[in-house]
């Protein structure tokens, strides 16, 4: 097809990033980071060129976490994954889809890790998800760059008019004859509501603001960026490791946001969880759940969805999750790498997947088509996106159904990264009554 692309060029650039106040995981802390962009260059068999971005946070803590290994040590690792697959894109330059491109090189990002794992003498192997995340903005690219050399919105390239074949090649027989094009919604959503994050080390109320923390004209508490932003919708960062402090944690989240929306005249607002994985069975979520509903009714009746409260190998654990999915939807996150890890997720009782673009922008719409088709929920988690990643996705999420908008965390920790694109984009990055808009999203490629 006239319309396929052929890598050109391809550089990866690498930035420091700091954040503002920490930011608590299950698994650690995160202070500083890098952001990794990837510039594409390519070539349509019409002759046209155009260049293409993508941009991830190298979050090791997420995608290569490790007790014994340095935060330094897996980022060098995780940067030289992302210099590596471009060179093997480069080397093996070809025409085609940027699905195609894209998927069909996925499987070597398996032997890339184990070969930069034992080149470094890594004590802890890189997993798989270590290399998606490195890998991730470089698949952003090549869909942004097709859209640019085609003149399209890259959203509006998935149907037969320019893919070869149907979703069959990835999906088994029963989508012969669907396509991408069949799950998107044919245009953006004019406006979202966000999930704002609550970090375990985050203060809630204005009282509990030290001179330690930053002065700098921005919100530090929730009562403060409740007050600003106007959010409703949150995302709870707990421990899973004691539930009784969870639910004490989750009820007085509900109480300071309760009693600021009463005072700005909202009558609703919404929670999820997310206890990365630390839980150590359904059971234990169950027993929150429980707990949560005899400590707070008004917290129980706004928490939307469980985010993978265990372990994210689910062929090692495979728990049994239809009982905890009775109470409200859980949702897959780290656990799926792959289509068959979706389609394992779905024969477990997981209630739906979390789309992440972190984990590769194509096999996120494979995930859509097969969740649509399932009728999974879905949900759109960033990895603190900022910049550009934060337009991806963004974009992603307003071309699909989602359960109550996308997360958007960036505004919190680095809220001062890509001046150039929060101006030219200000509705998207600029939270009004807990929505953002897309209006400024472009008309060509991935919408920066």
């Amino acid at each position: 097809m006239d319309t396929d692309i052929r890598l050109v060029d391809i550089e990866p650039i690498f930035e420091d990033e700091e954040f503002r106040t920490p930011l608590k995981f299950g698994t650690g802390v995160i202070r500083a980071i890098t952001s990794l962009t990837i510039k594409a260059t390519v070539e349509n068999r019409a002759g046209d060129t155009a260049e293409g971005l993508g941009n991830i946070l190298l979050s090791d803590i997420w995608g290569y976490p490790s007790a014994v290994m340095s935060h330094e040590d897996r980022d060098e690792a995780m940067r030289e994954i992302a210099k590596r697959f471009c060179a093997l894109l480069m080397d093996n330059a070809r025409f085609g889809h940027p699905l195609d491109l894209y998927l069909d090189a996925k499987p070597e990002l398996s032997r890339l890790a184990r070969e930069v794992s034992e080149e470094m003498n890594a004590a802890t192997p890189m997993p798989l998800l270590g290399a998606l995340v490195s890998a991730s903005p470089v698949d952003a690219a090549l869909h942004d760059a097709f859209g640019n050399a085609n003149g399209i919105c890259s959203y509006d390239g998935y149907g037969p008019e320019f893919c070869e074949h149907d979703l069959s090649a990835w999906l088994g027989e029963e989508f012969a004859g669907k396509y991408i094009a069949d799950y998107v919604n044919p245009s953006y959503q004019p406006s979202m509501p966000i999930f704002h994050l609550v970090g375990g080390m985050d203060k809630l109320r204005r009282d509990e603001v030290t001179a330690d923390d930053p002065d700098d004209g921005m919100p530090v508490s929730l009562e403060e960026w409740i007050e600003r932003d106007g959010i409703f919708c949150f995302k709870v960062k707990l421990s899973g490791k004691d539930i009784d402090a969870d639910v004490a944690r989750t009820v007085e989240v509900a109480e300071v946001i309760a009693e600021n929306a009463a005072n700005m005249g909202a009558d609703r607002f919404y929670l999820s969880t997310d206890s990365n994985e630390q839980n150590d069975s359904p059971e234990t979520v169950i027993e929150y759940a429980e707990k949560l509903k005899s400590a707070s009714l008004i917290a129980w009746e706004a928490l939307l969805y469980f985010e993978q409260p265990t372990e994210r190998d689910l062929d090692d654990h495979c728990f049994d999750m239809r009982e905890l999915s009775k109470y409200k939807p859980t949702v897959v996150d780290e656990g799926v790498k792959d289509v068959e890890m979706l389609k394992l997720a779905e024969r477990l009782g997981w209630s739906g997947v979390g789309l992440k673009t972190c984990k590769g922008h194509s096999s996120s719409l494979l995930y859509v088509a097969y969740a649509s088709e399932h009728d999974m929920v879905m949900t759109v988690q960033d990895l603190t996106n900022p910049g550009l990643s934060l337009i991806h996705s963004a974009g992603l999420a307003a071309r699909i159904n989602t359960l109550m908008g996308f997360e958007y965390n960036s505004r919190q920790y680095l809220p001062w990264a890509s001046p150039e694109l929060r101006e030219k984009h200000r509705d998207l990055f600029t939270v009004n009554d807990g929505v953002v808009r897309t209006d400024s999203l472009s008309k060509t490629g991935l919408g920066y």
